[in-house]
């Protein structure tokens, strides 16, 4: 074996492999203290790219489950105004067949007449009520909710008519119907029959939204476990990596010692 002083062949392996060890120990490091298998874009930059689409529908599923708690919201406070308006509906009904009593006089027709006028009023103000300034009644209160991620699915809240004649309560409300003597028994059972109608569809419609929001919820947590197993590093795994590259950054260190040692063989042989 030839003894060269220019040239320690030996100190350079060391070295080389010392600083590709050291490398990945830092890359071990970077990875357990923030948690992530891809620290830079380098680490995977086709897991990288796949992980941030997944994120961001993942965040998009958060949002919309927020907005069909909302329109949940809606429909609840829709329905809470249906379910007085029923009651205020039952009251007028029970008037009617008091007021048809032959045995009451022309003042105690007058009392029934008076409550029913403000009934009327009731009525016409539930017909009114909004949700965050949007009208729950009307023509053109309907709404539409999305309950994917991507757009793709929606689903259609129907418009409600209290006012109408014919499907909702306008019969028994309307400022042409004087007093109680003046409207059918039928109107106001027709006029109950509509709002049991409203009711009905505005649960057929929470129900819907209730299995879309449990939906879009378990497509969120898959969206996020798909996303971790990309990202996240495994800590079992990362630190037995750890003490792999710690323990030959150690050897590497002293064999690079010892291979820098080796050229002082030269000034034995020339001393």
């Amino acid at each position: 074996m030839s003894v060269v002083i220019n040239t320690n062949y030996s100190a350079t392996i060391a070295s080389n492999n010392l600083a590709a060890s050291n490398s990945m120990l830092q890359k071990s490091l970077n990875r357990l203290s923030s948690g992530s298998k891809i620290v830079s874009p380098a680490d995977d930059a086709g897991g990288l790219a796949v992980s941030m689409k997944i994120s961001a529908a993942a965040k998009r599923s958060g949002a919309v489950a927020n907005n069909i708690g909302n329109s949940v919201s809606l429909l609840q406070t829709q329905d809470g105004a249906l379910k007085v308006a029923g009651k205020v509906l039952d009251r007028i009904s029970e008037l009617k067949t008091l007021y048809a009593d032959p045995t009451k006089n022309a003042t105690d027709l007058a009392n029934y007449d008076s409550e029913f006028t403000a009934l009327k009023a009731q009525l016409s103000a539930v017909a009114g009520e909004t949700f965050n300034g949007k009208a729950l009644f009307g023509t053109s209160a309907s709404f539409s909710v999305q309950v994917t991620e991507d757009g793709a699915t929606a689903v259609s809240l129907a418009a409600r008519d209290l006012t109408s004649s014919s499907t909702g309560v306008g019969a028994v409300s309307a400022s042409s119907v004087a007093n109680l003597g003046a409207i059918a028994l039928s109107d106001i059972t027709a006029a109950i029959q509509n709002v049991a109608t409203f009711r009905a569809q505005n649960g057929a419609e929470q129900s819907r939204l209730g299995f879309a929001s449990e939906l879009i919820t378990v497509n969120k947590a898959n969206l996020e476990a798909a996303s971790s197993r990309i990202m996240d590093v495994d800590v079992a795994s990362e630190s037995t990596q750890l003490a792999r590259w710690n323990t030959l950054v150690q050897a590497g260190t002293a064999m690079l010692a010892q291979a820098n040692g080796s050229s002082q063989t030269a000034l034995r042989l020339l001393s």
